[in-house]
């Protein structure tokens, strides 16, 4: 198909560019044309002057998760039955690929690509890696029971050089396509504090080599400053949340080429719903140092000039946040900024360079329609896919209010 009368939103220069089409054929765009494109085998689907952009892009997503203490109460099964709801719901919100940090696996990912369920593309990471008594350690100070470190849940608890390599292989044997680790203290985990830090630099070096020796990467949860600098300097790619990030963290990281992504939208929803999916006192305290400082983090990263991503993390308030992030990351970055850390450096992030995130020959054609021009109103990409007329994922219209002609 050919798609045109719109203005091509260009993530890479950040401004609209007028008077293009589009020839998509098959799940990629195969043509992107100033004037017109002629064929006679394809069929013009006029775009109404619409804003035409790469699909939105989230790096932390739980599709696994939707509700505190999970893994004490629902059974996997339930959960990945539960995960084809929330996987549509991103997708008809626009974000046409999505990044799981922990509890989705290569099943899931298959489920998509052979169609059982309607998704954006996903990269999975599989079980996270945690330290006993680390971020993913839920086990309550009595339970002593080691059969519960290892049943069902988003995690693997591993200790030492030889068990955080063995876990690694793991995981890369079941197809992952990253892996996620505990670096440091977390708000919902019972027996830490944000500051703490989780794992031995040796630990960490050994998990690194082993996923990069299999074309693998690793991204960290890690919160506290100093946290921060240990899992750069043992070769972690992404840091994810990062609310305490200073100067001194954020110079490395530039040095080091390492990402940050923010979750900064999680915190606001928790502090709004916390108490009603069974947060106890210390949870609230946490999430409230983290909500304080989530700003901040984004300034110092802007001015270090450190590459910076979009996250959710939306464990267990409404999914239906997800995009409402992109206004919080606009408090601090420009609407143009805020569309290249969901689109560009996510895509970056993803190690899909040139293939999502733009719109150019060879990109796949995941695409959204947008009533209006978000470079001007970040809101047009907010309220549950409201001002989005139409979504093509892998070369296929999703949703398609716009009464095309064909």
């Amino acid at each position: 198909m050919i798609l045109t009368n719109f203005a091509l939103l260009d993530t890479e220069k950040g401004i609209l560019r007028n008077n293009f089409q589009i020839m998509i054929e098959g799940n990629k765009i195969k043509e992107v044309k100033k004037g017109k494109i002629n064929s006679s085998k394809t069929k013009e689907i006029n775009l109404g002057g619409r804003t035409l952009m790469p699909g939105l892009i989230d790096c932390h997503v739980h599709i696994h998760i939707g509700q505190f203490n999970d893994n004490k109460s629902v059974l996997e099964s339930e959960m990945t039955a539960r995960s084809s709801k929330f996987l549509r719901e991103m997708l008809l919100r626009g974000f046409t690929a999505v990044r799981d940090a922990g509890g989705a696996n290569f099943g899931h990912k298959m489920a998509i690509e052979k169609k059982y369920f309607t998704g954006p593309r996903l990269f999975v990471s599989g079980k996270i890696l945690s330290q006993t008594g680390g971020h993913g350690d839920h086990r309550g100070k009595a339970d002593f029971c080691e059969c519960a470190i290892n049943s069902g849940g988003i995690e693997v608890i591993a200790d030492g050089v030889d068990e955080v390599r063995k876990a690694v292989r793991e995981q890369i044997r079941q197809g992952v396509d990253q892996i996620k680790i505990m670096a440091g203290g977390g708000v919902s985990s019972p027996a830490d504090e944000l500051n703490h830090l989780q794992y031995s630099q040796d630990e960490i070096i050994a998990i690194v080599d082993e996923a990069s020796r299999a074309g693998r990467y690793v991204m960290s949860h890690v919160y506290n400053n100093e946290g921060i600098k240990r899992a750069t300097k043992c070769g972690i790619r992404t840091i994810e949340h990062g609310n305490f990030l200073q100067e001194d963290s954020a110079s490395i990281m530039n040095k080091k080429g390492t990402f940050l992504v923010p979750t900064l939208v999680t915190y606001r929803a928790d502090a709004e719903h916390g108490s009603s999916f069974g947060w106890e006192k210390h949870n609230e305290r946490k999430n409230q140092q983290v909500l304080d400082a989530g700003l901040r983090s984004l300034d110092i990263a802007k001015h270090a000039n450190v590459k910076i991503g979009y996250g959710t993390d939306l464990c267990w308030s409404p999914k239906s946040y997800q995009p409402e992030g992109l206004l919080i990351h606009n408090q601090v970055l420009s609407n143009a900024e805020t569309i290249q850390n969901v689109t560009l450096v996510n895509a970056e992030i993803l190690r899909m360079k040139n293939l999502l995130g733009v719109i150019k020959s060879g990109a796949y054609a995941d695409l959204i329609v947008v009533d209006g021009n978000p470079l001007d109103e970040l809101g047009l990409l907010c309220n549950e896919g409201e001002s989005i007329s139409g979504i093509i994922a892998n070369g296929k219209f999703i949703k398609d209010k716009i009464k095309l002609n064909y």
